[in-house]
């Protein structure tokens, strides 16, 4: 509870009082969700990701028509097509690297990172990989964990993602 309000908290001081700010409100506590499930059981539920993906789109398409937001529902949607599909790429050359439930989670997190535009999709994936190769490393170097030690990519993948939104709602 007190990392979601944290999370809201920062995405209504980065947001300010733009209409998407209602969007982020409601997913923040997904994200959440999300991250705490992924950590415990290594596992990204359909019955949250799937949604996540379509509500994201859909109340972004609804933004879109107030006036005074400051992304675009068309790249919104095609950031979720191309972070779902390169996913689903890297799914393809190793199952075993890279969940299907990471592919999931890439489409509304795409959708979400796309609303302010390419840059930030790539800020928030790049935060996703440079997090998730730090922790591994800090494992590695702990001893807790081997090159071959799987480890869950949803949190980094969100917490990638919180740090593009963040960053591209100060910057729009």
């Amino acid at each position: 509870a007190t990392a979601t309000a944290l999370l809201c908290a920062a995405l209504a001081a980065a947001t300010d009082t733009r209409p998407e700010l209602a969007v982020w409100l409601l997913l923040a506590p997904v994200g959440v969700l999300l991250t705490v499930v992924d950590f415990r059981v290594q596992r990204l539920p359909d019955a949250l990701t799937l949604p996540l993906a379509a509500a994201a789109l859909a109340l972004l398409g609804l933004v879109e028509f107030v006036p005074e937001h400051a992304g675009e529902w068309t790249t919104a949607l095609l950031g979720a097509l191309a972070l779902g599909g390169a996913f689903f790429v890297l799914f393809l050359i190793n199952p075993g690297g890279m969940g299907f439930g990471d592919v999931k989670l890439a489409l509304g997190l795409g959708a979400v990172l796309g609303w302010y535009g390419w840059p930030t999709v790539m800020l928030g994936t790049f935060a996703a990989f440079l997090f998730g190769a730090l922790y591994g490393g800090a494992l590695v170097v702990a001893r807790r964990a081997g090159r071959k030690t799987a480890i869950p990519f949803g949190p980094f993948l969100i917490a990638g993602a919180y740090v593009g939104l963040l960053i591209g709602a100060y910057a729009a």
